[in-house]
């Protein structure tokens, strides 16, 4: 199987508002995103930046340094990726609003998450994390301006009122908002251009949004990662992004953290469907609208969410889905070259064993005597596997993030093993059928 991909830019996502990657991991893995057929990353920085002057205190413990976000573009740039970072400037600021300092600048005084657009520091605010963004991306050519899941917006004070006057909507509440974030982007860096997420637009009727001048300003990304999205319904939305004059738009798929906030290993196999989808997509739209996709690999639902799959944990499926993408299709040819690319002697797509199938105790025999022995093996040397896996861990990401991941999933996954075992120890061939007088059931009928 060969063939083009209608995806010109193929972004691999890096989430760093959970377990973000030591430098030293990513001078390891940047090469391979570009061997898998990537040439892009969307950095989402959150409080992984190093940010400076009254914004200091928004750094995580382990923020990089100005110095390491330098040696990152330097490694992006050797294996031809592409950066693009990300800055949220509406919803999810709770890095941000969590903060005393920024507190009164919430749209709910209640919840850390929606930025208030009515105060003239809020928009001085994400200006000022702009700027300092831009100025560590000196040769950045798109800014992402985040702008999605805008929650509660229209429920503060000010909005509320703002929302008795005639006409006024939060729809064009969030278009004023969008389109003065941009004009910040315009403004500071005339050449870079920002891209938001998609969800606030769908439902905005063309003539509000055509009349907003936001189409003029940025790039939408169409985000979807179910592994049965609407086809036709992602067409239908194109067209009408079109023909509300955004002249470029992207495309936004998911190679983990999307099918669950506590998912420890990606389901392979719906990612892939995802793809598939998205293929699709690009092939009944608009020639050439897409200008490429973000295969996002979110690493917490929100800030104050449990980390989902780890990077490593989920470098199959995104070897997986990139593939799929050049290739046109995932065929037993992909797979091949895919478990090539890593060095893995078999890529496992699907769960031999569902919830439904072990609830009933309806498990093949076959497949007990192909899982319980390595169970049980498992379940015998899981100190050392723990040790091994701390030390492994500890070679890619900061302590804090270990301490979380162990916390979260080693007790629970020695829970789940011993859980399997119980339920393969209970499962009992199933009767054989009965047979004819003097019939030897062990003949050909």
């Amino acid at each position: 199987m060969s063939g083009s991909t209608p995806f010109q830019m193929r972004l691999v996502h890096l989430d760093l508002k959970g377990a973000p990657p030591k430098v030293s991991y990513l001078s390891e893995i940047f090469p391979l995103f570009r061997a898998l057929g990537a040439n892009g990353l969307l950095i989402e920085y959150e409080d992984m930046f190093p940010y400076e002057g009254p914004l200091r205190l928004l750094r995580a413990k382990y923020a990089y340094s100005p110095s390491e976000i330098k040696e990152i573009l330097h490694l992006a740039g050797l294996n031809e990726l592409e950066v693009i970072p990300l800055v949220q400037t509406f919803g999810h600021m709770e890095f941000v609003l969590k903060h005393t300092a920024f507190a009164h600048l919430r749209e709910v005084g209640s919840f850390p998450c929606t930025l208030n657009p009515h105060e003239a520091e809020s928009l001085a605010l994400v200006g000022a994390m702009i700027d300092q963004v831009l100025e560590l991306h000196p040769g950045a050519q798109r800014l992402h301006v985040g702008c999605d899941e805008v929650y509660y917006l229209g429920e503060g004070e000010a909005s509320r009122r703002w929302l008795q006057q005639e006409q006024n909507s939060t729809g064009k509440l969030c278009l004023s908002h969008m389109r003065a974030v941009a004009s910040r982007v315009k403004a500071r860096r005339p050449s870079v251009t920002p891209l938001v997420w998609d969800d606030m637009l769908p439902d905005l009727p063309e003539d509000q949004l055509a009349a907003s001048g936001v189409p003029q300003l940025v790039e939408p990304v169409l985000w979807d990662y179910t592994a049965d999205l609407d086809v036709h319904g992602k067409v239908l939305l194109m067209q009408k992004y079109r023909r509300c004059g955004f002249p470029r738009l992207w495309a936004a798929s998911a190679f983990k953290g999307a099918t669950g906030p506590s998912q420890a290993v990606p389901p392979v196999e719906h990612h892939l469907r995802n793809h598939v989808q998205w293929l699709q997509v690009a092939g009944s739209g608009p020639t050439d609208s897409l200008q490429g996709i973000i295969l996002t690999g979110w690493q917490r639902y929100d800030h104050y969410s449990v980390l989902c799959e780890l990077l490593p944990a989920g470098v199959p499926s995104l070897a997986a889905c990139l593939q799929l993408l050049l290739r046109g299709g995932f065929d037993e040819d992909v797979k091949a070259k895919v478990e090539n690319l890593l060095g893995i002697s078999s890529l496992e797509i699907t769960d031999p064993v569902s919830p439904y199938h072990r609830q009933r105790k309806l498990i093949h025999p076959v497949m007990v005597q192909h899982i319980q022995p390595a169970a049980l093996s498992l379940l015998a040397q899981w100190s050392t596997l723990v040790q091994e896996l701390e030390a492994a861990l500890q070679l890619a990401f900061y302590p804090d993030a270990v301490e979380e991941w162990l916390e979260e999933n080693v007790h629970p996954s020695l829970q789940r093993l011993q859980a399997l075992l119980q339920d393969l120890s209970e499962v009992s061939a199933p009767p054989l059928p009965p047979t004819s007088p003097g019939r030897d059931v062990a003949q050909d009928p």
